[in-house]
């Protein structure tokens, strides 16, 4: 029987997901780095060496997930371990800080049309990609789903007026997160009783692209519950939601 684990990793060609890309790598896991540009993503893999394999997967695009899927299919004829990570914070520009943007996406100001473009990546990608990779993972070994979140999309934690993010909660970025969480919390209904485990990680407040390098931790460091809760043995828990390390987030 195989033992070499093999992974996909949503939108891994830069950021937080080219970083859990590199460390599974790291760990002897087969990489598969998805990303929607096929050469960003060649060389991602390149630089991440040994164990990783770009391919093209736009999760907004249903031919491009099914082509990945069968990809998979003919190449590995399974999936062990899904990491849902791609995701953006805004259409609107590169150069917004985290403020501008709540400033401009709040419930009343909001475009539908930008928060149906954000929401189409962050919340129906992800359940497009679950629902086209779920018969490769149901042939894994000790298959598991790690969705990539946020503590913003926290609806306990936005409840409570001391929480020191609630004042950027809007219907764009953090309620797609909320969407998201609530998505997660679905598949794992919906796969309770079976062998195939999903986990949901806040990365933290990581400086990538996605928040125009404002965040305050190291892509290393906000990598690294989305890699330990990756890593997880067929004993370690499902259904969990956690920031680094092991902190229960509300939902």
């Amino acid at each position: 029987m195989p033992t070499e684990r093999i992974a996909l990793v949503t939108g891994a060609n830069q950021g937080v997901g080219k970083q859990v890309a590199k460390e599974l790598a790291e760990h002897g896991v087969t990489v598969l780095v998805g990303s929607r540009d096929l050469a960003k993503g060649e060389a991602a893999a390149a630089e991440i060496g040994s164990g990783a394999h770009a391919i093209q997967l736009d999760v907004t695009d249903p031919a491009s997930i099914a082509s990945a899927a069968g990809t998979i299919r003919e190449r590995f004829g399974r999936l062990d371990l899904l990491v849902n990570n791609a995701g953006i914070s805004n259409t609107l520009g590169a150069g917004l800080t985290p403020e501008q943007n709540a400033a401009q996406s709040t419930a009343s100001q909001a475009s539908l049309d930008e928060i149906r473009a954000v929401w189409e990546v962050n919340v129906f990608g992800v359940v497009a990609v679950y629902q086209a990779m779920l018969p490769l993972l149901r042939d894994g070994i000790d298959a598991r789903i790690v969705n990539v979140s946020s503590g913003v999309g926290s609806l306990a934690s936005n409840a409570d007026p001391s929480f020191p993010y609630r004042a950027i909660f809007g219907p764009v970025y953090p309620a797609s997160k909320a969407a998201l969480n609530a998505m997660t919390l679905a598949m794992m209904i919906e796969l309770e009783g079976t062998d195939i485990k999903v986990n949901l990680v806040s990365p933290g407040f990581t400086s990538t692209a996605l928040n125009n390098f404002a965040g305050t931790e190291s892509v290393e460091d906000g990598s690294r519950e989305v890699v330990r809760v990756a890593l997880f043995g067929p004993n370690d828990p499902t259904g969990t939601f956690t920031r680094w390390e092991d902190a229960t987030i509300p939902w």
